[in-house]
């Protein structure tokens, strides 16, 4: 990394943990500045504004998680194998970006309308992914199902900055274990997605 790339990322990892502890409104051009050893106005070197700060942020993660699920699928010999990595990857981000979350959650909306929208388009092909695997679980699931099943799942792993009591390697564990029966993906001692009636016509 360059030095003015080093900077861009220190700035946008200090936000994203001032945002989730304070909010976005809560914190100032300068408060930016100082917990970065830099000036307010020296933040304009890198980002025109604070909002322009925060979607480039959440684009990055959205960009980001969309490009190592395809990643993983793409390199998965079967549907288990790929929603057990994805299921996979998602905690592991969960477990780095808690604070990513949090601003995600609650802040995404102070972003400028075009970006907002290719948030929510980086999204929208998140969970498209996820659904096909699980359709190809069981043929008989309707996608609406499946979408709902994923989003499920994101909410159940992104609980990360309130239910990550236990050190990380355990709550991997838990949190992994807890998404793939909820999907119904096949876990040790468990029944596979197509032993649970989800999506049959006859349900």
């Amino acid at each position: 990394m360059t030095e003015t790339q080093t900077r861009r990322q220190q700035l946008l990892d200090t936000a994203a943990e001032l945002f989730a502890a304070r909010g976005f409104h809560g914190v100032s051009v300068a408060d930016l500045g100082a917990a970065c050893g830099i000036s307010g106005p020296a933040l304009y070197k890198h980002f025109p504004s604070k909002e322009a700060l925060l979607a480039e942020m959440l684009v990055a993660i959205s960009e980001q998680l969309l490009a190592e699920g395809q990643a993983r699928v793409a390199d998965a010999t079967s549907a288990s194998e790929a929603l057990s990595s994805l299921v996979d990857w998602h905690v592991d981000f969960a477990l780095r970006h808690r604070a990513l979350i949090v601003v995600q959650d609650r802040d995404w909306s102070s972003m400028p309308a075009e970006s907002r929208e290719q948030v929510r388009t980086l999204q929208r092909a998140y969970v498209d992914l996820w659904a096909a695997q699980l359709r190809l679980l069981d043929p008989r699931l309707p996608l609406s199902a499946a979408r709902a099943m994923a989003h499920a799942a994101f909410g159940l792993i992104n609980s990360t900055p309130h239910s990550g009591l236990l050190p990380a390697d355990e709550m991997r564990g838990v949190l992994t274990a807890m998404a793939l029966r909820a999907l119904g993906s096949p876990v040790p001692g468990s029944p596979g997605l197509g032993s649970s009636g989800l999506g049959s016509s006859d349900s």
